[in-house]
C-alpha cells in the first residue's frame, strides 16, 4: 500500500515538474510589464539586436556593422514605436522593414522568449534590464 501511495505521489511530482517547464505566453499587461523600460535582444543570424522599448511607447535599436550588412542595407540604428494588442506586441520601425507594422505573439520558456511574427516568421530573444 505504502509503495501504491508512494508512486501515485511521485507522478503527481512529476506532472507538477513537467508542467512548471513548459513555455508560457506573454500578453496583455504583463507582456508590458515585461518589456516596458527593458532592452529585448533578439538573435538574428547569429548576432543579438538589442531593442530598447521605452515606456512612452518609442523603440530604438542600434546593430553592428557586420550585423547591418546582413540586413539589406537598412542601417546600423532606427526607431520606432511599440504597442500591445491583446495577446501580441505590435511595432513599427521608421526605416527597419520598409517601415510596416508588425506584431509578435511571445511564449517564455525560462530565459528564453520565443517569438513568432504575424507573417510565419519565429526566432528568439532575451529580455535584459
Amino acid at each position: 500500500m505504502k509503495i501504491g501511495a508512494s508512486i501515485i505521489a511521485a507522478g503527481f511530482a512529476l506532472t507538477a515538474t513537467v508542467a512548471l517547464a513548459e513555455p508560457t505566453t506573454i500578453a496583455g499587461d504583463e507582456l508590458k510589464k515585461a518589456i516596458s523600460g527593458k532592452t529585448v535582444f533578439l538573435n538574428i543570424s547569429g548576432f543579438e539586436l538589442p531593442i530598447s522599448y521605452s515606456a512612452n511607447g518609442r523603440m530604438s535599436g542600434k546593430m553592428s556593422t557586420i550585423a547591418a550588412s546582413f540586413s539589406r542595407g537598412d542601417g546600423t540604428q532606427d526607431h520606432g514605436k511599440w504597442w500591445v494588442a491583446g495577446d501580441q506586441l505590435c511595432q513599427q520601425w521608421s526605416s527597419w522593414m520598409d517601415g510596416k507594422s508588425y506584431c509578435y505573439k511571445l511564449t517564455r520558456d525560462g530565459a528564453t522568449v520565443h517569438w513568432t511574427r504575424n507573417d510565419g516568421h519565429s526566432g528568439t530573444a532575451r529580455i535584459g534590464g
